[in-house]
């Protein structure tokens, strides 16, 4: 019987690798980066086009290599990180395998320029698919550059499975953040089609956090430090009033090696635990440093889950460090057992009793003591025609040097006594005759204009549990969402100004401004002509922010920046292709955005108008997310129930 096991060529095993290591593009980014900080660079510049498929270009002036490593390098296994198993628990780099570069030479064609700084000439080899074409000597800068271009050309079905431009480039713009947050003592900067989009140079960690997210993000950051024969903790997490729908802004590094914990994660919201809103999700910048021989992170492919030692006690300790951060920054409630000495009484009057202030009055002072009382003569409080000498007269009193009880150089009179009472006759009259408004309770905005008036209304609907209106019909009860009901009203109303291409929008009398990241503001792009065609008016676009002075009719200002965010995030979602449902997209977030809560109390008008609308719909069963609206609950269920 002959053999039926045989090894496998070596452009089909650095196929199959290819199919572990790379991807999508943002995965040959991570390995090339990766490899430019092991090589000890303090300058990286990354180049792609079209979302990394037709270029990815990475340039250092790390040491570089000779021509035997530059041939060498594109072996599997070929590594100058490790040289035994031992190595495997000691490890201080990024790379080690030596599967990175075999695989991606094995899927694209690949460029490398590379020269020593010790050497005249530099390297330069050209492979297409695992095979070396050519190896020359050129004229070249010290460091290395690496050209990866039409990546998957020999594999066509991996091609097609790539997702679009803007969700392609936003996993190269995630590894890339990832890389350069984890060297801040390194300058970065990356070019997409021409167009900068970061340039990061050599700072402090709270400065690159602050260049790659935007400088509204300096504001949000609170310092998190903390030293223990266990671990160091460094880094920032953000105040919760910042926190975000989305968890973009999530970063946990170990020994500048970006991972992704669950376990960590936890004992982060733990710690913000009563702070956040519901729905929400903090932001945090977190480093720790722990011994090499503590942790494995030989356990994946990608080398971002790694394994600690002891991850209870790294738990608590990281929820409690946060923890005390929040409250050391009075962000948090805390208490402080450390007593402030300026506030503490002073020597001399500690002991005494506290002086309270007294006012000298005489009960027996009567102004008038020499006349007798009338009913007509009792003081009117709606005079308004005093004389301003009457008036001196009888407020004018007391000396500097105490109350004595009669008014100084004062004479009585009862000469001009009816001076006083002028006009009462005709302040009683308009007493009388007055109308007394009682201010009324602001009435509430409607969620619908009315179009039918009460008197049309046949059927009475109430609500229930201030979430489900129950309208009687002729089967028996229909229980309706209020909230469901509310996101297909909207959901159709957008959908149908988004085909129209044009929506009426209200000016602002202040423009709003937004900040975003600039990975944000790219993705912002996209849609930018959708949200015209909403009503949205756009006077700037910078590479920070976004200046807004129209929005739609309808929608409050406050709900502006709610709406904005809620659709970044969406539209960051690797599910959607931008060919299919931006127009979708956009009426989808917006109505998940502005439509009513569960707990909103309705009065009788807006629950007729939401059943009037709902069932004006081209869909009234289903949400735009597919959940049922109603539910009907027939005579014959309600019999039932009372046999």
């Amino acid at each position: 019987m002959s053999s039926v096991i045989r090894l496998l060529p070596d452009h089909v095993a650095n196929q199959i690798a290819a199919g572990e290591v790379v991807q999508r593009p943002a995965s040959v980014v991570k390995e090339l980066l990766e490899n430019s900080v092991d090589a000890g660079a303090t300058s990286i510049k990354l180049v792609v086009k079209d979302a990394g498929k037709s270029l990815i270009q990475v340039i250092d002036n790390g040491k570089g290599m000779n021509e035997v490593d530059a041939r060498v390098c594109f072996e599997r296994h070929a590594t100058s990180k490790i040289s035994s198993a031992d190595d495997l628990f000691q490890l201080q780099t990024k790379g080690f395998r030596g599967e990175a570069l075999a695989s991606i030479a094995a899927i694209a064609h690949v460029e490398l320029a590379t020269k020593t700084k010790d050497a005249d000439l530099g390297t330069k080899v050209v492979i297409e698919g695992s095979k070396i074409t050519s190896q020359t000597e050129a004229v070249l800068p010290d460091g290395t550059s690496f050209s990866v271009k039409n990546l998957f050309f020999n594999i066509p079905a991996r091609r097609n499975f790539l997702k679009s431009d803007q969700v392609e480039m936003r996993h190269i713009v995630d590894e890339f953040e990832r890389v350069a947050l984890a060297h801040p003592q390194i300058q970065f900067s990356l070019i997409s089609n021409g167009a900068e989009m970061f340039q990061l140079p050599i700072s402090n960690l709270r400065q690159r956090v602050v260049n790659v997210f935007g400088g509204k993000t300096n504001e949000k950051l609170v310092p998190v430090c903390e030293q223990t024969e266990m671990v160091k903790i460094d880094g920032f997490v953000g105040k919760p009033e910042f926190a975000k729908r989305s968890r973009g802004e999530q970063f946990f590094f170990v020994n500048n090696r970006y991972i992704k914990s669950s376990y960590l994660h936890h004992a982060v919201t733990a710690a913000f635990e009563g702070l956040l809103k519901d729905g929400t999700h903090p932001s945090y910048f977190l480093y720790l440093e722990l011994p090499a021989h503590t942790i494995d992170i030989n356990i994946h492919p990608t080398k971002t889950e790694i394994k600690f030692e002891d991850e209870k006690a790294l738990y608590a300790i990281l929820r409690a460090s946060i923890k005390h951060s929040l409250g050391q920054f009075q962000v948090a409630p805390v208490l402080d057992f450390q007593r402030n000495p300026e506030l503490d009484l002073p020597y001399e009057m500690e002991g005494t009793q506290s002086k309270f202030p007294t006012i000298a009055i005489d009960p027996n002072f009567n102004p008038f003591e020499s006349q007798e009382k009338t009913p007509s003569q009792i003081f009117n409080p709606f005079e308004s025609d005093l004389s301003t000498k009457t008036k001196s007269q009888s407020f004018n009193s007391g000396k500097s040097s105490g109350y004595s009880g009669k008014p100084n150089n004062y004479t009585p009179s009862h000469s001009h006594w009816e001076t006083l009472y002028q006009g009462i006759s005709d302040a009683k009259g308009d007493i009388l005759n007055a109308q007394l408004f009682i201010e009324k309770e602001v009435e509430q905005d409607k969620l619908f204009h009315s179009d039918q008036s009460a008197s049309a209304q046949s059927q009475v609907s109430f609500q229930m549990q201030r979430k489900y209106i129950v309208q009687p019909i002729k089967s028996g009860l229909m229980i309706i969402d209020q909230r469901r009901a509310h996101q297909r009203i909207l959901y159709d109303e957008y959908l149908r100004k988004l085909s129209n291409n044009f929506s009426s929008s209200q000016q602002l009398l202040f423009p709003l401004a937004l900040y975003f990241t600039p990975s944000e503001l790219a993705l912002f792009a996209h849609i930018k002509d959708y949200l015209y065609n909403m009503g949205f008016v756009f006077d700037e676009v910078t590479n920070e922010k976004i200046t807004i002075s129209g929005i739609p009719v309808g929608i409050l200002e406050s709900e502006v920046s709610m709406i904005i965010d809620d659709l970044m995030s969406e539209l960051q979602e690797e599910t959607w292709d931008e060919v299919e449902i931006i127009s979708h997209k956009i009426a989808l977030s917006m109505a998940q955005s502005l439509a009513i809560k569960s707990g909103t109390i309705l009065n009788k008008e807006e629950q007729e108008n939401i059943i009037n609308h709902l069932f004006a719909c081209s869909e009234s069963s289903v949400s735009p997310f597919g959940k049922n609206i109603f539910t009907v609950i027939n005579l014959d269920e309600i019999d039932r129930k009372f046999l």
